[in-house]
């Protein structure tokens, strides 16, 4: 598929099994699995608002194996924003961000101003290796943003993504589509399930 020039391209970065296929499709698709499946790369799309206009939210979700880092370095360099998603339930998966993190400031250069959000998944999950506190002072030192989250529970799921629109300098972009989208849409709506003759 071509990629448009008004494509805002966010990639979610993360250790094997943390939780970002569930944390993109519990915000793509409003669903959550229970089993296990290892992704190579998944690519999803939703439109958005961006600049007062629609332009496409595509969001790419990575491996969590370190086997293939040419795709690695092609989505950092691809990439609008970042998340970095580990799970609270094991500090091995954050110190495993520290060499995608590098990666993201050779590649990008100054990342003050690339949205890049730090994010704790699994905060549901009662066996904890990490507590919030750890996660708050690596992003103090990485000067990025930090949440919390639970795909499992829905748990600022829909605020992770909003939260790094709203860390974009560069354009406005926001998940709330403007009213005409959201009127052609429930004119689109009423017109399905009817036909015409012609």
């Amino acid at each position: 598929m071509p990629e448009q020039s008004n494509d805002y391209r966010v990639v979610v970065f993360g250790a094997a099994g943390v939780g970002k296929s569930s944390l993109v499709l519990r915000f793509v698709k409003g669903t959550f699995r229970e089993t296990y499946v290892p992704t190579i790369e998944d690519t999803y799309r939703q439109g958005i608002s961006c600049d007062k206009s629609i332009c496409t939210l595509q969001i790419t979700d990575t491996t969590g194996s370190h086997q293939f880092p040419a795709m690695q370095r092609l989505s950092i360099s691809k990439g609008h924003a970042f998340i970095l998603v580990y799970s609270v339930t094991s500090r091995q998966s954050l110190e495993d961000l520290q060499p995608i993190f590098e990666q993201i400031c050779q590649i990008k250069g100054d990342v003050q101003k690339i949205p890049i959000m730090l994010v704790g998944n699994k905060s549901d999950e009662p066996q904890r290796e990490l507590d919030a506190g750890e996660g708050q002072a690596l992003a103090g030192k990485w000067k990025c943003s930090f949440m919390e989250t639970s795909a499992k529970m829905n748990y600022n799921v829909q605020e992770l993504f909003q939260e790094l629109l709203n860390l974009e300098k560069r354009r406005t972009v926001s998940l709330q589509v403007d009213g005409k989208k959201a009127k052609q849409q429930k004119k689109k709506d009423k017109l399905q399930g009817k036909c015409s003759v012609m």
